[in-house]
């Protein structure tokens, strides 16, 4: 479980090695993505047209509604898991074969 009000979560194309992240924040909507961005284009991984390039990313905001989840595959076949960061915290998740990755937002009265 991780308690956080938005967090950072990255990953590395496994074809074309390059770095793609994505900024959410928690809302009483759900989940929303802030922010996008990838290092290159490729593979089927092209940035929108409304992307900036900027210090060596491109950089774009989604055009996505509110989400209720996410699910994160974890086959444990690609060059790496995901790495969500918050509050100056990082982890890696998903890495090895297990059963999907679910992040939601959860009623902080329930455990």
């Amino acid at each position: 479980m991780l308690a956080a009000m938005s967090f950072t979560l990255s990953w590395t194309h496994s074809v074309e090695k390059i770095t793609w992240s994505e900024h959410w924040a928690l809302t009483d909507a759900g989940l929303v993505v802030t922010q996008a961005s990838v290092e290159g284009s490729g593979a089927g991984m092209d940035p929108p047209p409304d992307a900036r390039f900027v210090d060596g990313r491109y950089v774009y905001t989604p055009d996505l509604p509110p989400q209720k989840e996410l699910i994160l595959a974890a086959s444990g076949a690609t060059v790496g898991g995901w790495t969500l960061c918050s509050g100056g915290t990082c982890r890696v998740i998903g890495a090895r074969a297990e059963a999907p990755i679910h992040i939601r937002r959860c009623d902080p009265k329930t455990k």
